[in-house]
């Protein structure tokens, strides 16, 4: 959960009131996962959230399967790529979450948030595989990014 007791700060670490709450998602490749969670939210918050995603060990490009999976809601991954954690987000975010079960990233001091996990459906460890599986992991993160998005634009409000 974020920690609503310290105030928002910009990347240099500066205090910023009127920043928009900041999200990081984090996965292993920063491919498929945190990068459907990222389009997804920013699809959902309108521009109301800033929305970054990155890899622990970053791949070589966005998996196009799952680019493919939340365009079919309207998001996109437009300008993405895989890249790694930038400890300037990582420390300001106010939500830090690891989208899947595989990536692990400990806290670095002065962080805002406290790491969440997202243990994502797999659909592959019940033999669905291809297009399905994608569609259904889109729908599992689509559910938890819209309840995100919520969450943060509810606590900017109160």
């Amino acid at each position: 959960m974020p920690r609503a007791d310290r105030p928002t700060s910009s990347p240099d670490g500066a205090a910023d009131a009127d920043r928009r709450p900041r999200v990081l998602f984090v996965c292993v490749k920063n491919a498929g996962k945190s990068q459907m969670a990222a389009a997804l939210t920013r699809h959902f918050a309108r521009e109301r959230l800033d929305v970054h995603s990155a890899g622990t060990q970053p791949g070589r490009a966005v998996n196009a399967e799952s680019a493919t999976a939340v365009a079919t809601l309207g998001a996109t991954f437009g300008g993405e790529h895989p890249k790694a954690i930038d400890p300037a987000v990582l420390r300001t975010a106010d939500r830090v979450i690891i989208v899947g079960s595989a990536a692990r990233l400990e806290p670095i001091d002065g962080m805002l948030a406290t790491i969440e996990t997202w243990h994502t459906d797999e659909p592959s460890t019940r033999g669905i595989e291809g297009t399905e599986r994608m569609q259904l992991i889109r729908d599992d993160i689509a559910e938890r990014c819209r309840t995100l998005v919520s969450e943060m634009l509810h606590r900017t409000q109160g």
